[in-house]
């Protein structure tokens, strides 16, 4: 009884362990599909708000958020090429390595940016801009060297993948205009041969296994006898006797009795 007890505790335990943990993990996707949706909101205004920025504002403040703009549209379209062309081709791997490093960078240039908008010495700011494009344009080239160079890698498998299915192709459509012999022709013609082949063989293995038995009983195989030849007919046959009427001879009474 206290052993069934400890079983049933023991299995208590493990149901609400799994529970927790089951729960625990559902949690933690939920959050981390709320802050995912969240971030993409976050950005998404941030983004029309640039725009709206870059539009609508001339001066140092309009030339920051273009700047802000171009680099945050750049890495987000190469971040996205990379992660769709790695899942099918391993070796855009190290390039997501390298785009990772040139994130920090582009991170580290989007924060000056974002602070020097609130900067209210705006000519310090206009000293700064050439330096701050030059840094930007960097990375966006090297961004973009990444994306263009993940497409063209992509573009070119698919159209060596074409080009081998289209040969595949043609040669089937080739096979498949071949009319001038049936398959089933072949297939008789093929039955016809292993028949006789098969018949050949078996003639062979009589043959052979006939020859073992008369070597085994020391004689020789009967010949067969020669078929009787007809007698010459007489040069000179006798000729037929003719009997008249009147040699036959008519049995008298008395002989009968």
């Amino acid at each position: 009884m206290e052993a069934a007890l400890i079983i049933f505790a023991l299995m208590l335990l493990a149901i609400v362990g799994l529970g927790a943990y089951l729960t625990v993990k559902a949690v933690g996707a939920a959050k981390r599909g709320v802050e995912r949706t969240v971030a993409q909101a976050r950005r998404s205004v941030e983004d029309t708000t640039l725009r709206a920025k870059s539009f609508g504002q001339v001066g140092v403040a309009g030339a920051l958020a273009q700047l802000r703009l171009d680099l945050r549209t750049s890495m987000r379209a190469t971040q996205q090429a990379l992660a769709e062309g790695a899942q099918a081709d391993a070796s855009l791997r190290e390039s997501l390595g390298l785009f990772e490093r040139l994130s920090a960078h582009g991170h580290e240039l989007d924060g000056e940016l974002k602070r020097l908008e609130q900067e209210p010495d705006r000519q310090r700011t206009a000293e700064l801009l050439p330096d701050l494009r030059e840094r930007a344009a960097k990375i966006i080239q090297a961004a973009d060297s990444l994306r263009w160079a993940a497409r063209d890698r992509a573009r070119r498998f698919a159209e060596d993948d074409l080009s081998l299915l289209s040969d595949q192709i043609q040669m089937e459509s080739g096979a498949l205009r071949d009319w001038s012999r049936e398959p089933v022709d072949d297939l008789a013609a093929a039955a016809a041969e292993w028949d006789a082949a098969q018949s050949a063989q078996s003639a062979q293995s009589a043959q052979s296994a006939q020859s073992a038995q008369s070597a085994q009983s020391g004689q020789s195989a009967p010949s067969p006898e020669p078929e009787p030849t007809p007698r010459p007919a007489a040069l000179n046959p006798p000729a037929p006797t003719v009997q008249y009427p009147w040699q036959q001879k008519t049995p008298r009474p008395e002989s009968a009795g």
